[in-house]
């Protein structure tokens, strides 16, 4: 915070508002957004499942596949049906090919020729609705991360009966996490979503921009409020339990500045000498915040007004001297 403060020849310096910028710091730690359970689609036998918890898994790979008479029952059934369909279609395009060549010949009408083609259409949809179904059945029969995540347990094991939609395994999506801060007091009415700041691994990474997504409004047992804040670039650097500090950026507030020293504390009051067109006043202020040599103050004074700094204690004693009773 940057405070310009002039000094004048007379001993005085002028009152100025100047802007700072506040920060509020709290623990932090990356922490999931959701966990993905993977279920079982159909009734079988768990095979093939080599995968543990910690094991990182990409997008499509199969993790496990299910075995058993009711699968295997119906991928039978729907391979007959699929040679089926494809029968039908080579016989509607054989059709659709003589009724065309009789046509060109005079021996067909275009009548015939709409039949055949709109037969080789319905063949053609059989089969594709038979393709789909089959493609459904094998996905049925295969347990397969859906995105990129960790492996975080095991419900289940090779060789295990399982039933339709039991939980085979639970992933940790790799773009599902996201920072949570504990800030205490009435800290959190300062915070509000979009806010930015910056988080610092205690591992001594690189630091890491945020950026505030949602705030709890619940106070825990400890007298903290969770604040929930994802990575302002969406690169997602960081890694789930990762811990530091993190620093949220309050919005830019203008204060009037004037030099400590200024500063008179009498009977618990702070006061400061303005010198005015009637002489020096003592005049009674909030102070606020204090960086270096330089305090802001809340309520007293105004900008441009002149406030004493050189014997401001002693010129104070003298102007209030039988004014105020000492306590005894």
């Amino acid at each position: 915070m940057a405070l310009p403060i002039y000094a004048q020849s007379t001993g005085t310096v002028t009152a100025q508002l100047v802007s700072s910028t506040h920060h509020l710091r709290a623990y932090a730690q990356v922490v999931p957004i959701s966990t993905l359970p993977l279920n079982a689609e159909e009734t079988g036998t768990l095979a093939r499942l080599t995968i543990t918890p910690g094991t990182h898994v990409h997008t499509g790979q199969v993790l496990a596949t299910l075995r058993g008479p009711e699968i295997d029952s119906l991928l039978l059934e729907q391979q007959a049906s699929l040679r089926s369909a494809k029968a039908e279609l080579r016989n509607a395009e054989k059709a659709l090919s003589i009724q065309r060549e009789q046509l060109r010949a005079h021996l067909s009408t275009r009548q015939s020729v709409h039949q055949a083609m709109s037969a080789e259409a319905a063949a053609q949809a059989a089969l594709e609705t038979i393709q789909f179904r089959l493609h459904a059945t094998r996905q049925m029969a295969q347990i397969t991360a859906p995105t990129n995540a960790l492996v975080l347990s095991l419900q289940a094991a090779s060789g295990e009966r399982v039933s339709a939609g039991q939980p085979i395994v639970t992933l940790q999506p790799s773009s599902a996490l996201w920072l949570r801060a504990s800030f205490y007091g009435g800290n959190t009415a300062q915070i509000h979503p979009g806010m930015t700041g910056l988080f610092t691994p205690a591992s001594g990474g690189k630091p890491v921009a945020v950026r505030v997504r949602a705030i709890s409004g619940v106070t825990n047992p400890s007298g903290s409020e969770y604040v929930m804040m994802t990575d302002a670039n969406a690169s997602s650097p960081w890694q789930n339990g990762q811990f530091g500090t993190v620093t949220l950026n309050l919005p830019a507030a203008q204060a009037i500045a004037i030099p400590t020293r200024a500063l008179i504390l009498s009977q618990g009051s702070w006061w400061v000498m303005v010198h005015t067109a009637q002489g020096d006043q003592p005049r009674k202020v909030i102070p606020g915040s204090a960086r270096g040599w330089t305090t802001s103050i809340l309520s007293g004074l105004k900008p441009g007004e002149q406030v004493v700094v050189q014997n401001a204690y002693l010129l104070f004693q003298s102007k209030t001297a039988g004014q105020y009773q000492i306590p005894d």
